[in-house]
């Protein structure tokens, strides 16, 4: 079968696999959370399978219970541009908060990364919701929901002039004349706004791709509304196919108020699949890594996502009574998400955190290749994706299995490429070149 449109497939990675007892698994190596050589190994695999790009979060804060576990150990903007020169093709997204940094660092670290990589960054733009991460910034609580999004409004429109402050042909670099740039092409922006004040340029040229691709990660209103704003990307957590339809049309129908085409925001919900033989040998597996849970550490991370004290609580017993999405400060989409999951499927918390261990709200799959190839072919048909945040439970033979076995299925029903076509992210997601506000606003001459 020929499809008009192929799905898009990321590979979001993280240490040594997704599921929290995976570093614990015969079938990884927990040295290699700190090996680059390992990180590097996993991007050439994913580009192997032509997959857009590979992902890696971020948290600021070293996380529920460091005796058990401790998922990011490396900033990724520094990782990315260590496994920038080992790669050629794929996409290389970094997670960044708009609520404890700058936009001038910032714009200049993505900026260096688009350089580094011929044109493949891109930004993962969260507002950071733990306390734990507050803490580290001097906050004596997590900043109000509604005040760290208009934080990151104002956040991309200061970084998005940056990166437009060279024109493209600004760097002349004329070694008989000295002339390095031409500086009417090199543009100040005099920016002052209610919690910004830059004035610019930036102190790197205008890079391959203009800036890097906008991708966004949260589901509540203020971030839907955010994504229908900017993002090119989202990453999101559905469990059902009809929960995924509905947030995919409401999402979609809010680009038209902002001038945006539907094709211009890509929708990525999150997917960890355990890949065998047989669904009762993925099943086996996934049971594996399920009782390497450790109970407390899962409880430390289901309280801080909760807003609720859970340690020492019953396993055997539903959730206790927990407050309205509204009442939350944190991650509003996900604390709902886990709420609904628990009520709906009248879970304990044993069998809730048994869930979430291998993506923390994000949809877990047992099966066969052909079962997972099936299961993503309804999703991108049924309305409810435009292609996958591939979440490999434990790595790297979690990613080399959905390569070497789902891809190949995917490719020959006509849903995914077979080579890439371009060199740069945005070419990868379909989308043309950042146009640059300050040459735009020249009347071209002939």
């Amino acid at each position: 079968m020929t499809h008009e449109k192929t799905l898009h497939i990321n590979a979001f990675l993280m240490a040594v696999g997704h599921h929290e007892a995976a570093w614990r698994h015969p079938r990884t190596r927990a040295h290699r959370v700190l090996d680059v050589t390992h990180y590097q190994e996993l991007a050439r695999i994913a580009e192997r399978g032509r997959l857009d790009s590979i992902f890696f979060a971020d948290n600021l804060a070293v996380g529920a219970y460091p005796k058990r576990n401790v998922h990011t150990v490396f900033e990724p903007i520094t990782l990315l541009s260590a496994i920038a020169p080992v790669t050629e093709r794929i996409g290389l997204i970094a997670t960044a908060s708009t609520s404890y940094h700058e936009p001038y660092a910032l714009a200049r670290a993505f900026s260096s990364l688009d350089h580094i990589s011929g044109g493949r960054a891109g930004w993962n733009i969260v507002t950071s919701g733990t306390e734990a991460e507050a803490f580290n910034f001097g906050h004596e609580a997590i900043p109000e929901h509604a005040r760290r999004y208009a934080r990151a409004e104002e956040f991309v429109d200061v970084a998005e002039r940056l990166w437009d402050s060279w024109e493209s042909d600004a760097l002349v670099l004329d070694e008989a004349e000295g002339v390095f740039a031409d500086p009417d092409k090199v543009h100040t922006l005099d920016y002052v706004g209610e919690r910004f004040r830059v004035r610019g340029p930036l102190n790197s040229p205008r890079s391959p791709q203009g800036r890097p691709l906008l991708v966004q990660a949260g589901s509540s209103e203020d971030g839907k509304e955010f994504a229908a704003r900017h993002a090119e990307a989202v990453f999101t957590a559905q469990q059902t196919l009809a929960e995924g339809q509905a947030f995919y049309r409401d999402l979609k129908g809010r680009l038209a108020r902002h001038g945006r085409g539907a094709d211009e925001l890509k929708v990525l919900p999150g997917l960890v699949p355990f890949i065998a033989g047989t669904e009762a040998e993925a099943r086996a597996l996934q049971q594996e890594f399920t009782d390497l849970i450790s109970p407390d550490y899962a409880l430390r991370q289901l309280s801080g996502l909760l807003g609720t004290d859970l340690t020492g609580y019953p396993l055997d017993r539903p959730l206790p009574p927990l407050p309205d999405e509204s009442a939350v400060e944190g991650q509003k989409s996900r604390f709902t998400l886990v709420k609904q999951l628990a009520a709906g499927r009248e879970l304990t918390v044993r069998q809730l955190i048994g869930e979430l261990g291998g993506g923390r709200g994000h949809r877990t799959l047992a099966g066969t290749p052909e079962q997972i190839a099936d299961d993503l072919e309804s999703w991108f048909v049924g309305g409810a994706a435009d292609g996958f945040n591939i979440m490999p439970p434990y790595l790297p033979g979690g990613l080399e299995d959905f390569v070497e076995q789902v891809v190949p299925i995917l490719r020959q029903r006509g849903l995914f490429r077979t080579e890439y076509t371009a060199t740069t992210l945005r070419g990868h997601y379909g989308l043309a070149p950042v146009p640059n506000r300050f040459a735009d606003a020249v009347p071209a001459t002939v």
